[in-house]
């Protein structure tokens, strides 16, 4: 009997440890279901704040994209209004000729918007896309061809755009003689020709075309002048640079220090050069940054040319009489007796009558003649009465006088 209760006793014993043991792995297991689902619910939750943040950094994106369309759209809206109305001021013009050519009343224009420009778009990037607006609305109501020493990219071309804008019809030309020939055949409304440069002084084709053909100068175009050294090559590799002869005179000192080793090459225009440039293996260029963009070519070394205050002015030529502004220049021809003292006797007559000469240059007479003719610019419009008795005078004196022009003084545009 005693062994029996003993053995019931173990088996109760044992099926208590067994079900303490069941109690505890059902306790373990629970805990550690618990762990697993906090650990899945800590990594759902964190990669629904990541999906979050994705969707809310594409929103913004998305917004961002939405704006600029939005704007783009009203930009465009204003543009096309603004040519619109252009054309419309054009239209009911009675001298529709007259007023297209008005480069006092566009340049005030642009210099207005560039004044109220807010930025941070610079004021050159005002001033060139409002004046292709301007360009495009006039050549609607009235296509003005222009003829100018060519290629395309030359500085000339650069002063072209700058006055008349890239909606005129831009023709070039192979030489200066060319642009004159044209305007005077009808070929064209207007001409464009370098006149003088701030380095090199007076342009003589420019001055011999004014003593052969009838034409007048209407306009000026001031272009600050920033020659480059460009190539498809490294600089110590160059053994050639080709460019106009004014632009290598322009850029002397510093290609006789820098450059000493490489053969200087004279070719028609910097354009030329630059094309140049890209055909020879070890050839380079002194030509615009323009350039450079259009030939595909490295620029090496920027603003080479010696004086940094290096200024091109351009004559626009025609046969349009411009109105006074206030701030204009009258351009003489003018020839006197070639004997002592008659020079003197010229040039007093300005000063007697308070006109401030600006610029003046003397041209040998061809053939046989002795003498020279003179070209003159001073400040004041040829039907201001202090101009009118200048000439008046003038003439009882010389040999020749012929009013090259009247037209608005110009800002250096860069």
């Amino acid at each position: 009997m005693a062994k029996k209760r003993t053995t019931k006793k173990k088996k109760t014993v044992r099926k208590a440890a067994k079900k303490k043991s069941t109690a505890k792995k059902k306790t373990a297991s629970k805990k550690s279901s618990r762990r697993s689902g906090q650990s899945t619910s800590k990594k759902k939750s964190s990669a629904k704040k990541k999906t979050t943040r994705k969707k809310s950094s594409s929103r913004k994106g998305g917004g961002l994209e939405s704006d600029i369309k939005r704007v783009d759209k009203e930009i465009l809206k204003l543009i096309n209004k603004r040519s619109q109305l252009t054309e419309r001021l054009y239209e009911k013009r009675p001298e529709k000729k007259a007023s297209i050519y008005d480069p006092h009343a566009d340049d005030a224009t642009l210099n207005e918007l560039m004044e109220a420009n807010p930025g941070p778009l610079p004021n050159e990037m005002v001033r060139s896309i409002f004046r292709d607006i301007i360009s495009s609305a006039k050549s609607h109501v009235k296509m003005t061809r222009v003829a100018y020493l060519g290629p395309k990219y030359s500085f000339t071309h650069f002063a072209a755009v700058k006055r008349f804008g890239k909606g005129a019809d831009l023709v070039p030309v192979s030489t200066i003689a060319s642009v004159f020939e044209e305007v005077n055949r009808g070929h064209a409304e207007f001409g464009l020709v370098p006149i003088e440069n701030s380095t090199d002084g007076r342009v003589v084709d420019t001055l011999d075309m004014f003593t052969r053909l009838p034409l007048r100068i209407c306009g000026e175009v001031l272009v600050s002048v920033h020659h480059n050294l460009m190539s498809r090559c490294p600089r110590s590799e160059i053994t050639e640079i080709y460019s106009k002869p004014q632009a290598l005179s322009q850029c002397r000192d510093w290609l006789a220090r820098n450059m000493p080793d490489a053969r200087l090459i004279e070719v028609t225009s910097t354009s030329a050069a630059a094309q140049l440039a890209r055909e020879k293996p070890g050839a380079a260029a002194v030509a615009s940054q323009q350039a450079a963009v259009e030939y595909d070519l490295q620029i090496v070394a920027e603003k080479i040319e010696d004086n940094k205050d290096n200024v091109t002015r351009f004559a626009v030529i025609g046969d349009h009489l411009q109105k006074p502004t206030g701030s204009d220049r009258t351009a003489l021809l003018l020839q006197i007796p070639h004997e002592p003292g008659s020079l003197s006797d010229a040039l007093n007559i300005f000063k007697r009558n308070k006109l401030n000469l600006t610029w003046i240059e003397s041209f040998p007479l061809r053939g046989e003649e002795q003498g020279y003719l003179f070209f003159l610019d001073f400040e004041g419009h040829e039907n201001d009465p202090k101009v009118r008795k200048t000439l008046s005078q003038l003439e009882k004196g010389a040999v020749r006088l012929e009013i090259l022009g009247t037209y608005p003084r110009s800002e250096t545009l860069n």
